[in-house]
């Protein structure tokens, strides 16, 4: 009696997934960041022309490249930056991770030479070198006024500096500061 007693209960719990010890989950979000070229350390591989639709449309190809998700930007150490934004002519809280941060991360070359392009969703896009990037102090800013931004606004993801703490930036127009400021960033491609 009690081995029937004792395969039954094995039974039941082999059925029941709550009972039985829990396979491990990945985390992984969908991506809003992926990052091209020369990348040491690549987590997701080459261009895929029906899963990458948007890179295709914008003629994009890659051998190799590193998916960020939010949780993986969110986990980087944030800085925030206070710019007056041209939209509204008010001083803003943008917080997230400095853009060197992010390429440390995917082991690209720091060497001031390098170039990034830096694209939106709509497709703009905007060129600096890894110089420009740390001299401007870059973020890839993840949320505004301590919330998270949203995809038809100006996030999920921006890619913007402080132009105030720069006397050459400061001492132009507030609509003529944020050209290299791709909002909605969602592709980064680094040239080595």
């Amino acid at each position: 009696m009690h081995k029937r007693h004792f395969l039954s209960a094995l039974a039941v719990a082999g059925a029941l997934p709550s009972l039985a010890p829990a396979a491990p989950k990945s985390a992984r979000g969908p991506t809003l960041l992926t990052i091209t070229g020369a990348v040491g350390k690549p987590n997701r591989g080459p261009f895929d022309q029906v899963t990458d639709q948007m890179m295709y449309k914008q003629k994009l190809r890659f051998d190799k490249a590193y998916a960020f998700d939010y949780a993986a930007l969110d986990a980087l150490p944030a800085v925030t930056i206070k710019p007056v934004l041209e939209y509204d002519r008010k001083q803003h809280a943008l917080s997230g991770p400095l853009l060197l941060d992010v390429l440390k991360t995917v082991g690209a070359p720091l060497d001031g030479t390098v170039k990034l392009t830096l694209r939106a969703v709509d497709g703009y896009a905007v060129t600096m070198t890894v110089a420009q990037a740390q001299a401007q102090r870059f973020i890839v800013a993840t949320k505004m006024d301590g919330a998270p931004m949203s995809l038809g606004g100006l996030g999920p993801l921006w890619a913007i500096y402080e132009p105030e703490r720069i006397p050459e930036m400061a001492s132009r127009a507030v609509q003529d500061r944020f050209g290299s400021c791709p909002w909605a960033l969602y592709h980064i491609d680094v040239q080595a």
